[in-house]
């Protein structure tokens, strides 16, 4: 289990230490209750019905017993200090076995093996001596030994809960992690086409400074509305991978390809001269995660061709239909002289983050340089019959 995963747990541990009770809290509270008075009272009646102790000695072992099944309601609380204590305990009073035994599975349970290694080493020590009080029937050796391999077998049946849970929560971490770094890359499309149209609209308010005040102020209008989109959309980003176990994820972004026209007219009213080509027929239904994938091909592309390409108009062309796959092509000229040092920085990921995306839906995604001098996005994404 990874570091974040145990960080997770130990939490987790210690939410479970703390919190109230739930109703499977106090399920399993008393049935560990039952089963140490059922083990205590077997336990007492085999030790006591060989051997003939005073009255005291008796006396004692039952109310040993006794605290020790009471004492099992802080096992989660203390589990170390409650699994050494009634280790000590039962090696007197017979009737605190089941209690021990409890509380040395809680301790495999909740805490990691080197504390579970001392309290053993102490049972160890002295199961010897309980012996010598409670003397058995048969060979002393064989039963020191019967003994230790039921400790043994109470340890790893505690260890192997513990490790089961551990992985859950592993799991459940790699899950959020894997969750919250598909959303930032929903958020860094989402942030780079919002910024790409902000510098363009700024652009052109920088090259044009005679330009009408109608212009002027649609184009502030643009960008003031980019730059707001943009905030919106880095919170949700960071509130997502803030976000803690059990809060509700805030709300982002999900296109699917009935918003492509609106994708394109927004780029149209930046000043990109954009082609736009459907070839898909009229009643095709495009699945929400195809239409996803797909939508964020093109927003890719067209912030690329605003990034690298300024001034240069881009042709996007979608095409497909069910059983054969649904292919996106962004194709624009690739510029030369001033406009290629004109670029707006990226940090070069986009493509990468379409290829990853392509490939985990099952499709493939090119891009490059073509022989006429163009740049080329080409992707195909599967489209189930």
């Amino acid at each position: 289990m990874g570091a974040a995963g145990a960080r997770a747990y130990a939490c987790r541990v210690d939410v479970e230490t703390t919190h109230r009770r739930s109703r499977r809290d106090w399920t399993l509270d008393v049935l560990c209750l039952i089963v140490a008075v059922i083990i205590g009272v077997l336990a007492f009646a085999d030790a006591h019905g060989r051997n003939d102790y005073p009255a005291w000695f008796t006396a004692l072992d039952v109310a040993g017993g006794a605290a020790g099944c009471v004492a099992l309601w802080v096992r989660r609380r203390y589990p170390l200090g409650l699994a050494l204590a009634l280790a000590i305990v039962a090696t007197v009073c017979s009737s605190a076995a089941g209690a021990a035994l409890i509380a040395l599975f809680s301790l495999a349970v909740h805490r990691p093996w080197r504390q579970v290694a001392v309290v053993a080493a102490v049972a160890i020590v002295t199961q010897p001596l309980n012996l010598a009080l409670y003397p058995q029937e048969g060979s002393y050796v064989v039963t020191l030994v019967v003994t230790f391999v039921f400790f043994g077998a109470v340890i790893a049946w505690g260890m192997f809960v513990r490790a089961r849970r551990q992985l859950r929560v592993s799991r459940l971490e790699h899950v959020r992690q894997q969750e919250r770094a598909r959303i930032a890359r929903e958020m860094h499309d989402v942030l780079a086409h919002r910024i790409s149209l902000l510098s363009l609209h700024a652009g052109a308010l920088e090259f044009r400074p005679d330009a009408p005040p109608e212009e002027v102020a649609r184009a502030a209008g643009v960008i003031r509305a980019s730059a707001h989109q943009a905030l919106e959309d880095l919170r949700a980003v960071i509130g997502v991978l803030r976000e803690e176990p059990g809060e509700r994820a805030p709300e982002r972004p999900q296109p699917t390809l009935g918003d492509l026209p609106a994708l394109i007219d927004e780029s149209r009213e930046a000043g990109v001269r954009v082609a736009y080509t459907w070839r898909l027929a009229s009643e095709a239904v495009v699945p929400d995660a195809l239409g996803r994938n797909a939508y964020r091909i093109v927003q890719e592309g067209l912030t690329n061709a605003r990034k690298h390409a300024r001034g240069s108009a881009v042709e996007v062309s979608v095409d497909g239909e069910p059983g054969t796959g649904l292919t996106i092509e962004v194709r624009n000229r690739l510029p030369v002289g001033a406009y290629a040092a004109a670029g707006i920085p990226g940090t070069g990921t986009g493509i990468v983050g379409l290829a990853e995306r392509a490939s985990l839906a099952g499709g493939r995604l090119e891009h490059g340089r073509t022989d006429a001098g163009d740049y080329r996005l080409w992707a195909w994404l599967p489209w189930p019959g």
